[in-house]
């Protein structure tokens, strides 16, 4: 039943958010059959809350207008994901949310009850999620703060970007979304300089400028799928290295989220992942010393061996 319970207060949110459905787009936001969704209906009506049929090709399911669900009463559980979620957004977005997290958590500790209150202080002891920010993005609040305005508004804007290479570049970007990876904010859009879409790092944008042109979103765009189906990097390198056994617990802790590594009778590892660049390899490699050995590409094994040689004039002249 507790579903069900469920299902009716999502159902009646649902009715609220706009004045008219069809049973096969609740059906649908709510993962159940049309039949299902009449047989809520009735319930609803038993239960006194105001639903009105529509028929015809342009009719549906509403609530009579002026209805409101009573306060909400929340359970431990529910009061602490909403507590946890506010600081989790603070965590990740910085500046730009904290007065409304400040809010919105002033405004539950105003209404929840004192043992409520205290149990979920209790839970938030002993659930603890931080450390999210591999990167502090204070300086970049205003441009996130902007970039957010901005794809609210469907309002094209003109960037300043700073590539990785530190090639600066004008770009006119229609901005989709900003999505939080890898400790890193990106915005993705469409760009109009290259003609298709792209993917910027946050921190690299030195200038946001709004234009007067607006944009549509494509219906059928998702951020999620966008990254799924088109990964940021183009691996043109397949970078193998034999590792140690001295170094094998290491190299499993760090590299066995991003990395195929095969395990050896005798300890070794060998580990195997794509990259864009070889700069960034050839620091990981150095970095293990004489327990890693590049086995490909052999444009790896020579950058290894340049800095190999290069650190050890270097040394030798002291």
């Amino acid at each position: 039943m507790g579903n069900v319970a469920t299902r009716l207060l999502s159902l009646i949110m649902l009715l609220q958010a706009r004045a008219t459905w069809k049973a096969g787009e609740l059906a649908e936001e709510l993962d159940v059959s049309e039949r299902t969704i009449h047989r809520y209906m009735e319930m609803l009506d038993e239960m006194g809350v105001p639903i009105y049929t529509e028929r015809g090709p342009y009719g549906g399911f509403g609530l009579l207008r002026g209805y409101k669900l009573p306060p909400l009463i929340f359970s431990a559980e529910e009061a602490t994901v909403l507590y946890m979620g506010a600081h989790l957004i603070e965590e990740v977005w910085g500046q730009v949310y904290r007065d409304a997290v400040t809010s919105v958590t002033a405004k539950l500790d105003n209404v929840l009850p004192d043992d409520l209150r205290h149990e979920v202080a209790l839970a938030q002891q002993s659930l603890v999620v931080g450390g999210l920010l591999a990167k502090d993005y204070r300086p970049w609040a205003p441009t996130m703060q902007a970039l957010r305005t901005h794809i609210i508004a469907r309002r094209s804007v003109r960037l300043t970007y700073r590539s990785f290479a530190q090639e600066e570049t004008c770009r006119d970007v229609d901005p989709y979304a900003l999505t939080f990876r890898g400790g890193l904010w990106y915005l993705v859009g469409f760009c109009h300089l290259r003609q298709e879409m792209r993917t910027f790092r946050v921190d690299r944008i030195l200038t946001v400028a709004p234009l007067e042109n607006r944009f549509t979103l494509p219906h059928d765009f998702s951020v999620r799928d966008y990254f799924q189906n088109s990964p940021p990097f183009e691996n043109k390198y397949t970078v193998v290295v034999h590792m140690d056994a001295s170094v094998a617990p290491a190299v499993r802790e760090y590299a066995g989220h991003w990395a195929d590594i095969t395990e050896h009778d005798d300890g070794s590892l060998t580990v195997q992942f794509g990259v864009s660049a070889l700069d960034w390899p050839t620091s990981w490699v150095l970095g293990y010393g004489r327990a890693a050995q590049v086995l490909a590409p052999p444009e790896l094994v020579e950058k290894v061996q340049q800095e190999a040689v290069a650190i050890a004039k270097r040394y030798s002249r002291q």
